[in-house]
């Protein structure tokens, strides 16, 4: 995510290193260096400019700050407009009425559907709110299939009607549902084209004025950049929508969708779709996006994703676990389970200050633990439990029933056998992570 431009950027700055004092000089150079990254990475060229403008009346003539150097002032300033260009603060999904009614728009491609059963997960396991998806695209073979498989998969009802081409008709009659059988939030999918048409264009209108939604989403492909902010402005003229959503940012290196959209169409980012999987949806905070883009990781989100996997009861009695050095393969084995549901290992990482930078050329696999889950798999429930006595001829057989090799194994077992001392050394000098993650999570809640 951002990678051309958080490197162009970079580069950019290093041109004022060494310099006492910020002026019109060297600020000028720098400045034409970071508008040309911002329009390399297709970002709108009258946003880049103003964006410049702006950055250059406020760093002229400042001096710079005690243990400052001109460069690092020049990034603040920068990562501050950044922040403010893509809204300042994150926007809220509006959720009124009963049932909150949210109807989603975009392209066909988009990954619209996909993202209406994320979103109905995150309302689900975040809010404990009742969920009901409309099956509102009656024109994309499979689209119905889809969103049911995607539903199953998160425990969620779909409503739909085989075979009507009617889907004023659907939304209307799905909302009536809703409220028979309380739901709290119906969130309707809809019929997206390869462009923007006035027979789409006008059904999405009239699917607004019978449901009358609280919210509506434009759900947008962040890498087809420009085309990305024609396409909401199209969108935002004829439906008004409350907020941007983008999806797979996380293919994207350069970002100038994710950075020029607010400023052209004056409507929020509220979310962005990361992978294909139903956990791939983050809040959008425009100040910890100017962190990931000039690389300086985004720990914050880290945190969030581990603690949405965090269970304080599982955590309490792994901590005793840990303390009495009786850590084990099967919590090995739920850990790793656990950092999966997390997201992409590469991104996750990135999100760790300086680490970005430093994976550039590095190709992590997400896969990468499935050698180690095969291994555990193919020891016996004592072997688990009881990781000591996996020696000579246990070996052997925990290499030929998962495909690896003895060497594999014996790698293992070590760096398990590090991993447990480390644990229960940490466990046995301070608190233990169940109360300092939920000492995190209150001081969150209180912010």
């Amino acid at each position: 995510m951002f990678e051309n431009l958080s490197e162009k950027l970079e580069r950019s700055f290093k041109l004022l290193k060494g310099q006492g004092r910020i002026t019109e000089i060297n600020v000028a150079e720098t400045l034409k260096e970071v508008r040309r990254a911002l329009v390399d990475a297709d970002v709108n060229y009258k946003t880049a400019k103003t964006f410049v403008d702006t950055v250059k009346k406020k760093a002229l003539g400042r001096d710079v700050l005690t243990a400052i150097e001109p460069g690092q002032l020049m990034v603040k300033i920068v990562h501050d407009e950044l922040a403010e260009l893509m809204g300042g603060e994150n926007a809220p999904l509006t959720l009124t009425g009963k049932p909150a009614i949210i109807l989603m728009s975009g392209l066909q491609g988009s990954g619209k559907t996909t993202f209406t059963a994320k979103l109905a997960k995150k309302l689900k396991a975040e809010k404990n709110l009742r969920v009901l998806l409309v099956a509102g695209d009656v024109y994309r073979p499979a689209a119905i299939d889809q969103l049911k498989v995607l539903a199953e998969s998160i425990g969620t009802e779909v409503y739909s009607e085989e075979g009507v081409k009617d889907p004023v008709g659907i939304a209307t009659r799905a909302v009536n549902y809703a409220k028979q059988n309380p739901f709290d939030v119906v969130i309707i999918d809809t019929a997206g084209r390869l462009a923007v048409d006035e027979e789409m264009m006008n059904e999405i209108e009239a699917i607004k004025k019978a449901v009358n939604p609280g919210e509506i989403l434009f759900v947008v492909d962040a890498m087809t950049g420009q085309d990305a902010v024609n396409t909401a402005k199209a969108f935002n003229e004829r439906l008004d929508f409350g907020g941007v959503v983008l999806t797979k940012l996380d293919g994207d290196t350069r970002g100038g969708a994710a950075i020029s959209i607010r400023s052209v169409v004056n409507k929020p980012i509220k979310f962005i779709g990361t992978g294909e999987s139903v956990d791939g949806i983050d809040t959008f905070h425009p100040e910890r996006m100017a962190d990931r883009i000039l690389g300086m990781g985004d720990i914050v989100t880290l945190v969030e994703k581990a603690q949405a996997q965090f269970d304080e009861r599982e955590a309490e009695e792994l901590a005793k676990k840990m303390k009495r050095n009786q850590f084990n393969f099967n919590d090995f084995l739920k850990q790793i389970q656990q950092v999966k549901k997390m997201g992409n290992i590469k991104d996750l990482a990135a999100m760790i200050p300086g680490m970005g930078k430093a994976l550039k050329d590095v190709d992590i696999d997400n896969n990468a633990f499935k050698g180690i889950e095969a291994m555990i798999g193919s020891m016996t429930p004592y072997e688990r439990e009881h990781p000591e006595c996996i020696k000579g001829s246990r070996v052997q057989r925990i290499a030929k029933g998962s495909g690896t090799q003895v060497q594999e194994v014996h790698r293992l077992i070590k760096q398990f056998e590090q991993i447990r001392k480390m644990m229960h050394a940490v466990t046995n000098m301070g608190p233990n992570p169940a109360a300092m993650m939920t000492k995190m999570r209150q001081m969150r809640r209180r912010r």
